[in-house]
């Protein structure tokens, strides 16, 4: 079974994590636009009942002098008084004469604008405190300061800070699980469409999406799908028919034909002996090449349909568990009289069991192949190995000869149908014992690689284990 991927990699963290990210922003974004608008409109309120104070304090004086005005800032300035709010009179050399600071600001200027100041209110405050004020030049050199504690506004700013990091933090938990479920939903149905496809593709042409009886966006598509699958199963089968069938009207004749070739020879060769004469002995000739043109004819046929069958994943149903090694002893006892056949040394080392999931016959075939075209084109080299070993958990079959090779630039080539390279011309051969071979490593999920041996070819076969 194939590890699955550690939870923080998957799809359905990655939408959870994306969708609270959005969320905790979306959250955030509102946040701040209700902090900087909360805290502006009570530094304005605050701003203009300054401006406000200040204008009526500045007209009492124009209009009944500074004996008035001081009266009026000692009595709000009193302790019984708004203690929020900072008054200071100065005179024109800067002594204090009224209100509730102790000296005039070096930071303000009497201009009128708004200020932020940082200082202390009376001698009973040891700590420096935010008020916001205005300061202002009246008729005679004297100096009027008037402003209000920003306390309250410091202590409202703190509040919505505390409330929307709250927020966020509530934020990023409902995001977060909202898009887990949300993602898991999704997801789920996204997996029942790759389950479905993946039994589609091991050769399953019945299986089809179920559908949830929502009537939503995924069952309208798994409805698309499934008439999708219902017309390709329906090529595919009447395609497998008309396969089948001119498999069968293919090989008859030529059965036939193989079979009367076959008598016709053992007639003749009941012939008495020295009865057979000059024409009699081409006539044996002919039927001895006309056998093996039909030999030939079937295997290329046979070749063909393997692979047709390999590419199209038909046989992955019928997938069983098979044992590399005890395969490759078996292959091995049947090459070896054809070896010293053709004055060659076979090794084997098919070491202990190597369980994979596989279509025995066509991995006998694929197998057997590779030995052939060693066998056909190695042999020259006096040495052909087959090994079989474990690799960082994967099967490797390694067939390996002392022969001429292939060049690097036609590997490739040569696991196509039908390519023969020149020098292998001469031989006889069909051109489809590579392409088979590879179209059934397409078929097991596996690698194969033809590499350098120095000298000679290398074939390299890779299995993942039967528990992968």
């Amino acid at each position: 079974m194939t590890a699955s991927p550690r939870w923080w990699r998957g799809a359905s963290f990655r939408f959870a994590a994306l969708y609270a990210l959005l969320f905790a922003t979306s959250m955030a974004a509102l946040g701040s636009f209700v902090y900087w608008s909360s805290v502006d409109v009570i530094e304005r309120q605050v701003a203009d009942t300054v401006q406000a104070e200040l204008r009526g304090l500045a007209e009492q004086y124009a209009e009944e002098g500074l004996p008035r005005l001081l009266e009026v800032i000692q009595q709000r300035s009193s302790p019984g008084g708004d203690t929020d709010n900072v008054y200071l009179l100065v005179s024109p050399t800067g002594r204090r004469l009224a209100g509730n600071l102790l000296a005039w600001p070096e930071a303000a200027q009497p201009n009128g604008e708004w200020l932020r100041l940082k200082l202390y209110r009376t001698l009973e405050h040891t700590e420096q405190v935010l008020v916001g004020a205005r300061a202002f030049e009246l008729q005679g050199g004297f100096r009027l300061l008037v402003g209000r504690d920003l306390g309250a506004r410091e202590s409202l700013r703190r509040t919505i800070l505390e409330a929307i990091g709250w927020g966020l933090g509530a934020a990023l938990l409902l995001g977060a699980l909202g898009g887990w479920l949300l993602g898991r939903y999704l997801f789920s149905r996204v997996e029942t469409v790759s389950q479905t496809s993946r039994r589609i593709v091991d050769g399953d042409l019945t299986q089809r999406v179920p559908l949830s009886g929502t009537g939503d966006a995924f069952d309208r598509l798994a409805e698309n799908l499934n008439r999708m699958l219902a017309r390709i199963e329906t090529l595919m089968t009447g395609m497998r028919i008309v396969t089948d069938s001119l498999a069968h009207d293919l090989r008859s004749p030529l059965t036939r034909l193989r079979s009367r070739i076959e008598m016709a020879l053992r007639e003749h060769d009941a012939l008495p002996p020295g009865g057979e004469g000059e024409g009699q002995s081409l006539d044996r000739q002919v039927l001895e090449q006309a056998l093996t043109d039909v030999e030939t004819i079937r295997g290329t046929f046979d070749s063909l349909i393997a692979i047709a069958e390999a590419e199209a994943g038909v046989t992955r149903v019928s997938f069983e568990s098979v044992d590399l090694a005890e395969l490759v002893a078996e292959l091995g006892e049947l090459y070896e009289p054809l070896a010293e056949e053709s004055d060659c040394r076979l090794f084997i080392s098919a070491g202990g069991p190597a369980p994979i999931l596989g279509h025995r016959q066509l991995l006998a075939q694929a197998i057997s192949n590779l030995v052939d075209n060693a066998l056909k084109y190695g042999a020259s080299g006096g040495e052909i190995r087959i090994a079989l070993s474990r690799r960082d958990g994967e099967t490797v079959l390694c067939v390996a000869d002392r022969g001429p090779g292939v060049p690097a630039a036609s590997r490739a080539a040569v696991l196509q149908r039908f390519v023969r390279l020149d020098e292998s011309r001469s031989r006889p051969g069909s051109g489809l014992g590579l392409s088979l071979a590879a179209a059934v490593a397409k078929l097991h999920d596996s690698r194969l690689e033809l590499q350098d041996n120095e000298p000679g070819l290398r074939i390299v076969w890779t299995f993942k284990p039967e528990e992968a």
